[in-house]
């Protein structure tokens, strides 16, 4: 017979303290980046202004947390709620859990929901959304893949990454190489500093901005917000061993600039900044930065290249089909006056034929329901 959990939900109190307890539990689980203390706690007290803590032990063991913050009368996992502190962006998101303790998933998700706030997810994978489902009314806001390369199943050899990418993105892949990299080559270059890596951070952010405006959008680094939060969070990560921040060199200088996340032999393709201006028509920086990239870490024996939730086309193709589906979704107990409100709103635009539908998500699922991803 298992041994019962106890599960609580109360204030999170001293979000200081709280750091040594949840590193603890991540040395006992198997945590995305997102969920690391790293990226939860960096500038914990500016991001929760009313944390919320859930707990779950079993035997007197502690085997689970997640930080929320409440606002209006909701929940947000790892988020605020507020639109600029949470641009930073959460994905690979969910209850942080211990290894034998990942059956306890859907009765934490269940005290969640138990707390008659309406909770809002973001990122999380297919096991949280089933078991939101079975517990109560969920509407499902959008879902995205993370498309990846799994380094560890790639054929042996130098020429082992290309061999799996069709005939046009070698092509394309082997022409940008050669008018990015003459015949040097690329070259990459890894921030060994804080001061260096946020030079690097600098520069990317340049040519990121400068590619986002001139499409007419403002770019994640329009937000000053960004730069501050991610300023901190490398003076966490970089002496961890869990950020990069990679130059890539060519005939006739910068080409690229990499963020990227390095995580327990996962490496997650954060952000990015490419000389668009200087590649020539043939120049593909964004194509050859992530191949040196994907090179780099293969080498270094990371088992996967993660380029998060997007539906990009250089995604496609370098990672091709393989892929992580993730949900951004609303979710409340049946009963209790959130869920009623949410349900009624999401019939109603169901009526009216103007509610959001990500193919092969029902944006309103519940007990019973279809919870399958696209």
């Amino acid at each position: 017979m298992s041994v019962p959990a106890r599960l609580s939900l109360a204030p999170a109190g001293d979000l200081a303290a709280l750091e040594a307890i949840w590193r603890e539990l991540e040395g006992r689980a198997a945590p995305s980046f997102f969920q690391s203390w790293t990226w939860v706690g960096c500038l914990a007290a500016e991001r929760y202004p009313d944390p919320w803590l859930l707990r779950a032990e079993r035997g007197g063991t502690l085997v689970g947390l997640a930080l929320l913050n409440r606002r209006d009368g909701r929940l947000w996992l790892h988020e605020s709620g507020v639109a600029w502190p949470d641009a930073v962006y959460i994905e690979h998101n969910g209850v942080l859990l211990a290894r034998d303790a990942a059956d306890l998933l859907p009765a934490c998700l269940g005290r969640l929901l138990a707390s008659g706030c309406l909770l809002h997810l973001s990122g999380i994978d297919a096991a949280h959304l089933a078991a939101l489902s079975e517990r109560g009314v969920v509407r499902v806001l959008s879902s995205s893949a993370a498309p990846y390369v799994a380094l560890d199943a790639l054929p042996p050899g130098p020429e082992g990454y290309l061999a799996t990418l069709s005939a046009n993105t070698r092509q394309q892949l082997r022409r940008s190489d050669r008018r990015l990299g003459g015949a040097a080559g690329l070259r990459m270059t890894g921030a060994a500093t804080l001061e260096e890596a946020l030079g690097f951070l600098d520069a990317l952010a340049v040519l990121h901005q400068a590619s986002w405006t001139q499409r007419g959008r403002p770019g994640a680094f329009a937000n000053p917000w960004f730069r501050r939060f991610h300023a901190e969070l490398l003076a966490r990560a970089l002496p961890r061993g869990e950020a990069d921040l990679l130059r890539i060199d060519g005939a006739a200088g910068p080409v690229g600039y990499l963020y990227n996340f390095r995580h327990r032999g996962r490496v997650l393709a954060y952000q990015s900044g490419f000389d668009y201006a200087a590649a020539g028509s043939h120049g593909k920086p964004g194509l050859s930065c992530h191949r040196a990239a994907i090179e780099r870490a293969r080498t270094e024996g990371d088992t996967a290249y993660d380029f998060l939730a997007g539906d990009s086309r250089y995604k496609r193709s370098l990672a091709g089909r393989t892929a992580t589906p993730l949900h951004w979704l609303e979710a409340a107990s049946l009963w209790s006056p959130a869920g009623l409100r949410l349900a009624c709103r999401e019939a109603l635009l169901r009526l009216r034929g103007s509610g959001r539908q990500t193919p092969g998500v029902p944006p309103l699922c519940n007990s019973g329901g279809a919870h399958d991803g696209p």
